[in-house]
């Protein structure tokens, strides 16, 4: 289905160069076999070519330092996917090493002898990863899992005889505790089974005998545990006390007499703490922040832990001395998000990726000794200098109980784009998520091609300032997070440099819910909305979202076996006042998404059809929870400009 829709400028102006130097106009974009598409008009190529360049930033995510040479691995994509590469000293070449038609989602080196590299991947976005064996020197691969149930947080021995790793194997359901020796799958058993999809193999000991084990609850309550490999046994180290505590992450120390653990307890903040396993209390560890240490990690010889604190958003990175706690010289990084965080073997050089609001995710490490910087990677960014590129600014606002809520706003030039200008509010996921200073890649479109400013709000039930705000949102308080949204919406007439008469609204996931929510109680002020791979209904995601999920998303969204609950679920679900959706709505899903099924989708485009409303539906067969794959990534970005195009820059009739 196609219909006739206007121009940019920028458009325009292609076509007619083309036509000047003698061609022709261009054809449509091509719809790539992999998608479904319905409502959505023909995209010119003139548009593609516009917008080209914004398609082709790259990332390097690091992976893992091979074990005896300064030389790494990371996650990077020159063609559709995501692939391995190896980069063997600062600024060089990435070696591809895999080159498969789906991404890949994590890997390392065997520990100590570099004997082979393990690496996880899905099926077509259904997230049930496998687990594989990449023998470098002869380019065999081997899985190692069954193929067919979900393996996660893989963890090695330190001298790289076995692998610890959850898989739902059993029942499809409960993450159940294993170990194998990856050069010999047949070694693979069951060490425990363990009740719930939630649970995480966080570290070994020194010597092999014991394991630390983390179980998520929700968002704001964890638990951590010590198995004894000898004699099966499950002990609980954290035992819930008056108020539900969040642990983040769990390590030995050196001489695995204490755990270095990251929790909330009896703290708004998630802070570092060392607990003695003789006598199981956690005291507070090294200098007090007031922001959530969100990732630690202890040297390989045990004498300096490296964390990152969250701070406004922002990323900062701490070395400790592991004996004391006393703060080491702060490295001096870039402003932007650090993520990856990991030790080469020789406890002096910390590897870590990075992103800021002008550079793409790129890889980076430090000489802790020296405190020297170095940049591995310089990833592509389509030809452009990213110099310009508009820098976020915190914006701090009241919601509508006086709760200070706030976001990030980036606005385009005005010397280039004068006056008031449309506003797309980007609605994080999660909801725990948190919307934060990185690079915008392909969004930059919307800022320095079409004049479009973006907010990044971070409602209450977002993560990074504190518990309370955290739970804020939970149960019966779930349309508190809306309001929020709405305060957002109050907030931007405020703003000078804000047209409230041309304002949209997107997200993915919990994201894409909030997108159907505002459209639903704000559709007066707001022009259109894009909802990617949302909730549409409580009641049917819940009951249709994966088995091994059930559990952890009714701590955060409401039990529906509780009458009340439902009833409340069911009213406040979008789908349910579908028929307060006035504006156009664009909607995009995996067909193999095993968080938010297709039928939450394929039932929202329904909706708004039977009432003859505006919809656009692009769904991607080979995709799951958001599109991975470059061509599918591509066309729907497209599809996002001419909507956009369309409903929110062109003026009211």
């Amino acid at each position: 289905m196609t219909f006739n829709v206007p121009m940019s400028k920028h458009i325009q102006g292609g076509i007619f160069f083309l036509l000047f130097l003698g061609g022709t106009v261009p054809a449509s974009v091509q719809l790539p076999d992999s998608l479904t598409a319905e409502g959505i008009p023909a995209l010119s190529a003139a548009l593609k070519a516009e917008a080209g360049s914004y398609m082709e930033f790259r990332g390097a995510l690091f992976q893992g330092w091979h074990p005896e040479r300064r030389e790494m691995l990371l996650c990077t994509r020159f063609a559709d996917t995501l692939q391995l590469h190896e980069v063997r000293m600062p600024g060089g070449a990435r070696r591809q090493l895999t080159f498969t038609p789906e991404p890949v989602g994590g890997a390392c080196w065997q520990p100590r002898q570099a004997r082979y590299i393990l690496f996880t991947q899905d099926a077509a976005g259904g997230e049930f990863n496998q687990f594989y064996r990449l023998d470098p020197g002869a380019g065999r691969i081997t899985l190692l899992t069954d193929g067919k149930s979900r393996n996660g947080s893989p963890c090695f021995m330190r001298d790289g005889s076995l692998l610890a790793y959850t898989s739902t194997r059993r029942n499809g359901k409960d993450g159940d505790l294993y170990a194998m020796d990856p050069a010999n799958p047949a070694t693979d058993r069951m060490l425990c089974e363990l009740p719930g999809g939630g649970w995480h193999v966080a570290d070994w000991s020194r010597d092999g005998s014991r394991l630390l084990l983390l179980e998520y609850l929700s968002a704001n309550q964890s638990r951590v545990y010590l198995f004894d490999r000898a004699s099966g046994v499950r002990t609980l180290l954290t035992p819930d006390g008056r108020e539900p505590v969040a642990y983040g992450g769990a390590k030995f120390s050196r001489d695995g007499k204490s755990v270095f653990l990251s929790a909330d307890r009896d703290s708004e903040f998630t802070r570092l703490m060392r607990m003695d396993l003789e006598t199981r209390k956690p005291v507070p560890f090294g200098p007090q922040i007031p922001w959530d240490v969100e990732a630690f990690e202890l040297s390989p010889d045990g004498r300096l832990i490296a964390c990152v604190t969250n701070e406004d958003g922002a990323s900062r990175l701490r070395l400790l001395d592991a004996d004391s706690g006393r703060e080491r010289r702060r490295p001096e990084l870039p402003l932007g998000v650090l993520s990856q965080l990991a030790w080469h073997e020789n406890s002096r050089d910390l590897a870590f990726s990075l992103s800021s609001a002008r550079s793409p995710l790129d890889v980076y490490s430090v000489d802790v000794r020296r405190g020297a910087l170095t940049r591995w990677t310089e990833s592509e960014t389509g030809g452009m200098d990213t110099a310009g590129f508009s820098e976020p600014e915190l914006i701090r606002l009241k919601s509508f109980d006086g709760l200070t809520i706030s976001g990030f706003l980036y606005r385009p030039d005005p010397r280039k784009f004068p006056g008031k200008r449309p506003v797309i509010v980007s609605l994080h996921g999660g909801p725990e998520g948190q919307s934060r200073p990185t690079f915008q890649g392909r969004y930059n479109y919307y800022l320095n091609e079409l004049g479009v400013a973006l907010f990044y709000p971070n409602i209450r039930g977002s993560s990074g300032y504190g518990k309370r705000f955290l739970a804020l949102d939970n149960g019966f308080l779930r349309e508190d997070s809306v309001r929020d949204a709405g305060a957002v919406l109050d907030w931007i007439p405020t703003d000078p440099g804000l047209d409230a008469g041309r304002v949209a609204v997107m997200g993915g996931s919990y994201g894409g819910y909030m997108t159907l929510a505002c459209m639903t109680h704000y559709g007066d002020r707001l022009r259109c909305g894009i909802d990617s791979v949302g909730i549409s209904n409580f009641l049917s995601f819940l009951k249709n979202t994966q088995d091994y999920r059930r559990d952890l998303r009714r701590v955060e969204y409401g039990d529906e076996r509780d009458p009340a609950m439902a009833e409340f679920l069911q009213r406040i679900s979008p789908l349910t006042n579908a028929a307060k959706i006035s504006k156009p709505l664009f909607v995009v899903q995996g067909k193999n998404d095993p968080r938010v099924p297709v039928t939450e989708a394929e039932q929202m485009v329904k909706a708004i059809r039977d009432r003859n409303g505006a919809v656009w539906y692009l769904m991607a067969k080979d995709e799951g929870h958001g599109f991975k794959k470059k061509k599918n990534a591509d066309f729907q970005f497209l599809a996002a400009i001419q909507f956009f195009l369309t409903y929110l820059l062109e003026s009211k009739a």
